[in-house]
């Protein structure tokens, strides 16, 4: 399911609104991010035999920290007050995290899939519609698009698939974090 971009909003200030709504929900996707490997690191970061995943999951979360900084310069910038849910958020990512870390490899790696499914369809929408009124940021939204698309197909590569139940866990994950996207927009 591929987001369709949001129309220009009609009205002086709505741009600037839009613009607050997706650098909100942004910031907000990029913390849970950190948190999400965070918990799984914390899992597999002490367990033998699990230092090629510690090592893959540092890497990942490596990427999502320059983007939540990224996005923590851009609120400030643009005067736009994060997700108030910010709290909930780290503590679901980590618990989400150290969940499916706990349930193996495959799942932790699943939960990657499916994450970053979402958020490179996410990406992509905000792309499309910001190119033309916010370019440079619309290049930015790019970039990190791309690196979401590489950890998605790490985890593919890494056999997310063959996560036990992977069709319900995946189809849970995905839909908790399209409802926390919409959610985020807002709050």
């Amino acid at each position: 399911m591929t987001e369709r971009p949001v129309p220009p909003r009609p009205g002086s200030g709505a741009l600037k609104a839009r613009l607050a709504e997706i650098l909100r929900v942004d910031h907000a996707g990029e913390l849970a991010a950190v948190a999400i490997y965070r918990g799984q690191r914390a899992v597999f970061g002490q367990a033998a035999g699990h230092e090629r995943i510690a090592g893959q999951l540092e890497d990942m979360q490596g990427h999502e920290a320059v983007h939540l900084a990224r996005f923590e310069a851009l609120l400030n910038e643009r005067k736009v007050r994060p997700t108030a849910l910010a709290p909930l958020w780290r503590l679901a990512g980590f618990a989400l995290g150290a969940g499916t870390a706990l349930m193996g490899d495959k799942a932790a790696h699943a939960c990657t899939e499916a994450v970053e499914t979402v958020i490179e369809e996410h990406y992509a929408s905000q792309v499309a519609e910001l190119s033309d009124r916010e370019p440079e940021l619309a290049g930015e939204l790019g970039r990190f698009r791309a690196e979401e698309l590489a950890h998605r197909d790490l985890a593919l590569a890494e056999g997310a698939r063959g996560a036990p139940a992977y069709g319900l866990l995946a189809a849970v994950i995905r839909t908790g974090c399209r409802a926390a996207i919409r959610i985020s927009e807002k709050l």
